[in-house]
């Protein structure tokens, strides 16, 4: 089967996508760091059942994958391996409703920065990464 055709602008769109969700996934580390900061994270970990010290790994997750991402230090690998964090931020607030600014936080945000994770993972890499991942085509 031949490969289809690709526009050749696309590795730059997935270079930007990847360079954005980098940034939002550092800014949503730094969130938990410098405003609500890592001892008060945990406590809001406790306070939805999770355990309090789940904060501290979340963060570093957070903080090393957006940099990784940002980079393009093998990207897909780790916007996929991050979205778990995404889906159990998302379930905590799932109940607060769809915006961010519900009492409580909604869950918008989280799900977004899921599926864009995902996104990056099937787009690959794009341009000026630093280290590339292999190239996934899915069985259709």
């Amino acid at each position: 089967m031949p490969e289809p055709d690709i526009n050749p602008t696309a590795p730059y769109g997935i270079a930007l996508l990847r360079v954005s969700l980098g940034v939002m996934w550092i800014a949503h580390a730094l969130l938990k760091l410098f405003v609500f900061t890592l001892p008060g994270t945990a406590q809001f970990f406790e306070s939805v059942g999770y355990p309090g010290a789940l904060a501290y790994p979340v963060f570093a997750a957070e903080l090393l994958g957006g940099l990784a991402i940002l980079v393009g230090l093998y990207a897909r690998q780790v916007s996929l391996a991050l979205v778990p964090v995404m889906v159990a931020a998302a379930l905590v607030h799932l109940g607060n409703g769809w915006v961010f600014t519900s009492q409580g936080g909604g869950w918008e945000y989280p799900v977004f920065l899921a599926v864009v994770s995902v996104a990056l993972w099937l787009g690959g890499d794009g341009t000026w990464a630093l280290r590339r991942s292999q190239r996934f085509v899915p069985a259709l």
